[in-house]
């Protein structure tokens, strides 16, 4: 947790659930960090979101009054964490009436790595397959033990692959996962300064799979029918 800001201030909430680690952070309006809390997800997206936004802003002396906008990560990322973020993020931007951005996880996480051009990003798509990740949007699916097509100069950082990768990897993995808050509200808060928010209804998480009987359609996700 960082130092005591300003009770009075205007800042940002920022909320990223495609990770195994969850991340609540506050910024200044100019993306500079305020508070930062995270904690290893399990399956307590739910239970303790909301619980930890309020202890951030009580610890940060923020008022939630004063928030001016919401930046969310959309992944790729696994179903119940995103669906969980996503939705929560986008009730407290309607409730408050402010905007809200959605951010690539990957693409904040490749800039956290300090690698973004020629980083290779790994996440789990299941208990053997594997996304790869290049410029946070263009994805591969990796399944079973297929391993990347690598350049020259590509650099491979594997997040929530610790089995599933070699050392270094996981290791640069560790370091982007640490820089993720200050990535994701940079990112977020130039946006929002911009003018750039996203429509409240079209902003749609990013999934690595999804369950069975879910299948995306035109960037939504529909409830099929059992096939059998």
């Amino acid at each position: 947790m960082n130092g005591p800001a300003d009770g009075r201030r205007s800042w940002l909430l920022a909320i990223d659930t495609a990770t195994s680690r969850v991340v609540v952070a506050a910024a200044a309006l100019d993306g500079k960090l305020l508070g930062v809390t995270t904690w290893q997800a399990g399956r307590t997206h739910g239970a303790q979101l909301l619980p930890s936004i309020g202890r951030l802003t009580g610890e940060a002396n923020l008022r939630r009054s004063r928030i001016r906008g919401v930046i969310v990560g959309t992944g790729p990322g696994a179903f119940t964490g995103l669906r969980v973020g996503i939705a929560t993020a986008k009730a407290l931007a309607h409730e408050l009436g402010v905007p809200i951005v959605g951010v690539s996880t990957g693409a904040a996480l490749l800039a956290a790595s300090g690698a973004p051009e020629h980083g290779l990003l790994l996440l789990p798509a299941g208990p053997n397959d594997r996304l790869a990740v290049r410029g946070g949007t263009a994805t591969v699916l990796l399944p079973g033990g297929t391993e990347p097509e690598l350049g020259p100069d590509d650099i491979v950082i594997a997040v929530d692959l610790d089995d599933r990768a070699p050392a270094d990897a996981a290791a640069r993995g560790e370091t982007a996962r640490a820089g993720l808050p200050a990535a994701l509200v940079r990112l977020g808060a130039a946006r929002l300064a911009a003018g750039d928010p996203d429509d409240l209804a079209r902003l749609v998480p990013d999934y690595v799979s999804l369950p069975r009987g879910v299948e995306r359609e035109t960037g939504e996700v529909a409830w099929l029918r059992d096939r059998r």
